[in-house]
C-alpha cells in the first residue's frame, strides 16, 4: 500500500453531537444522559481516581518506603570549571553566581565540586566543597572559604 492509494473517508472528520434539537433528532429531551442522578446535571465530574465504588488502586497498593525528599535541605552544586568565567582575583560567593547566571532559582546551601581545572587564583565563598575541589582551588593560588548557612 503506498499513500497515494489512500482515499479520503467519509467518516474521517465526525461531526458533533447536537443534542437537545428535538425528538426527531435522537437526542432530544435528556440530550442522551438519562434521568437523574449526578451524571444528568450540568457541571458534574468524577475524581479520576474513582472506579465506581471499588477500592480505588492508590488505597489498594500497599504504602513501603521512606522519602526523604521532605525533609531534605536542597543543594545547588557548580563545579570548578564554571569558575573560569570570573576575573583572577575576584571574590565569588552565591550572589556572584546568580548575578553571572551560573544558578538560578531559590538558593538555600550552595556546594563546589571538582569537575575541571582552574586556571585563576580566586577567592571562593560556598557553605560546603569537596575535597578535590578545594585542592584544585588553592593549587590555583586562591581560597576555599566556608560560609554559614
Amino acid at each position: 500500500m503506498n499513500l497515494t492509494d489512500v482515499k479520503k473517508s467519509a467518516k474521517a472528520h465526525r461531526s458533533r453531537k447536537r443534542v437537545g434539537r428535538g425528538m426527531g433528532s435522537g437526542k432530544g429531551k435528556t440530550c442522551g444522559r438519562g434521568h437523574k442522578g449526578a451524571k444528568s446535571r450540568a457541571g458534574y465530574s468524577r475524581k479520576m481516581t474513582y472506579e465506581g465504588g471499588q477500592m480505588p488502586l492508590f488505597r489498594r497498593l500497599p504504602k513501603r518506603g521512606f522519602s526523604n525528599a521532605r525533609w531534605a535541605v536542597p543543594v545547588t552544586v557548580v563545579n570548578v570549571e564554571v569558575l573560569n568565567r570570573f576575573r583572577k582575583g575576584t571574590d565569588v560567593g552565591p550572589d556572584e553566581l546568580c548575578d553571572e547566571g551560573v544558578i538560578k532559582g531559590k538558593l538555600v546551601r550552595l556546594k563546589v565540586l571538582g569537575r575541571g581545572e582552574l586556571q585563576k587564583a580566586l577567592t571562593v565563598r560556598a557553605h560546603a566543597f569537596s575535597a578535590s575541589a578545594a585542592e584544585k582551588i588553592e593549587k590555583a593560588g586562591g581560597k576555599a572559604e566556608v560560609i554559614d548557612a
